[in-house]
């Protein structure tokens, strides 16, 4: 058993090395490196990619050094580099890599939690013994054998706690490893700002400082009811988290239900058409729908928002009569919302939905004036769009309004030439493939 002691001091918190080993990994600008890895030409240039929304969606670290950033409009990474190579996002491809990232860390350990796209945790605890290494050395393994095998870059972080792990793993960014054994968790915590703590933001971060709590070490030399006065159960939470005691658990079940459901849309270039931006709103209801479907929900809350081409947003929430999993009861809402939200002589650059009050879809229940047989219709409707699409793929049957939307995006395609925009598993198809069914293999450009 770890034997935890307060110490108003710089010593040890803790005199046990490791009462739990957890492992943090954290893909190094994973979108852009997943390119790399697949165009080997690629590495060590400035590399962007989000080139089908003109926004930077992730950078390689030749990018980052440059001065370019997250969320920087295409046409000013230009200015910043003119030799800037952009790519457009192909998430499909990067959700491989994800899945194939995951299962080499679930061939050392069964026990994964997979946090976001990029980033997961490990439990080591109990491994010494199978692999004959120490936990850095397991640690280390891992990391060498994701780079071998798919070429990924990745930094590493272990600890006692999830958090102390995470703060390991940014510590050294990119391609690092750091572990924090037990007695070494005050001598790493002196040089972490408090702000560089997940969980604390800019405004906790103010108050903080101004009680001369600066940097993680201070924050854990307070005395507890201090923290829990001063923020509460989060506090309270991080401070034994920082001090190595685990109090948030490694999640390791696939998720399987949601609070809420949300489809959105970036669409090139903008547009002013009514008609246009509500096709994008319907074909992202219609979305949405579907994953509702797929996780056996329903929804009585839609929150509609449009977001115009200078990044201001406008959003309005209602509730449906009812819950439901047809998109076809709640266009008519929609419509309505839509109205209100959409302003002419504007152009816009994507729309979103949000499904929320979600519950467990038991079956039909009508309601006194309701037509029950207009209900069953829906439904079944509903099940056949499901069973279509699951065999052609996604949106083969569609509502009306994505005629228009179709024959408005090869118009544009023409004006644009955008078929170049397109990520090129999406155009480079091996026999067989279509543009919505491929085979889940990434392209490497390589020479054989």
């Amino acid at each position: 058993m770890p034997v935890f002691v307060n110490m108003p001091n710089d010593e040890a918190i803790t005199l046990s090395s490791w009462p739990n080993a957890i492992l943090h990994t954290d893909a190094d600008a994973f979108f852009a490196s997943c390119e790399q890895a697949i165009h080997p030409e690629l590495k060590g240039k400035p590399v962007i990619t989000g080139k089908e929304r003109n926004i930077v969606a992730s950078m390689s670290y030749e990018a980052k050094a440059l001065g370019i950033v997250r969320a920087t409009a295409i046409w000013e990474a230009k200015k910043i580099c003119p030799n800037v190579i952009i790519l457009p996002s192909d998430y499909e491809t990067y959700s491989l890599f994800s899945k194939r990232m995951f299962a080499i860390l679930r061939r050392f350990t069964p026990t994964v939690e997979e946090s976001s796209i990029d980033e997961g945790y490990a439990d080591l605890k109990g491994l010494r013994r199978l692999y004959r290494c120490g936990y850095d050395d397991i640690a280390k393994r891992i990391q060498e054998t994701i780079l071998k095998e798919l070429d990924l870059p990745i930094s590493v972080g272990l600890s006692l706690s999830k958090t102390l792990a995470k703060l390991a793993a940014k510590h050294k960014k990119p391609r690092g490893f750091m572990a924090v054994p037990g007695w070494q968790i005050h001598l790493f915590l002196k040089d972490i700002p408090v702000e560089k703590v997940c969980g604390i933001g800019p405004n906790t971060t103010a108050l903080l400082n101004k009680n001369g709590v600066f940097t993680a070490w201070d924050y854990v030399k307070r005395p507890e009811a201090w923290i829990k006065k001063l923020w509460g159960k989060i506090g309270i939470e991080l401070w034994h988290e920082l001090r190595g005691e685990v109090v948030y658990q490694l999640n390791t079940e696939e998720k399987t239900t949601y609070d809420s459901i949300s489809k959105t849309k970036t669409f090139t270039p903008p547009s002013d058409d009514s008609a246009y931006v509500g096709a994008q709103l319907f074909r992202n209801t219609e979305s949405a729908f579907i994953k509702l479907r797929r996780y056996h929900l329903r929804a009585q809350r839609l929150v509609v928002y449009l977001r115009q081409q200078d990044f201001k947003g406008y959003a309005l929430e209602a509730d449906l009569n009812r819950p439901t999993t047809c998109p076809l009861e709640a266009f008519a809402l929609i419509e309505k919302i839509f109205g209100k939200l959409f302003k002419s002589k504007t152009l816009y650059r994507s729309t979103g939905i949000v499904l929320s009050r979600l519950e467990a879809d038991n079956g039909l229940q009508f309601e006194l004036f309701e037509d029950p047989l207009c209900m069953i219709k829906m439904r079944q409707i509903g099940e056949v769009i499901d069973e279509i699409n699951g065999v052609y793929g996604k949106h083969t049957i569609h509502t009306g309004t994505g005629l228009f939307l179709g024959r408005n995006q090869r118009k544009n395609r023409l004006e644009q030439n955008e078929r170049n925009v397109l990520p090129e598993r999406k155009s480079e198809l091996l026999p067989g493939e279509t543009y919505r069914r491929r085979v889940s293999i990434p392209m490497w450009q390589v020479r054989i």
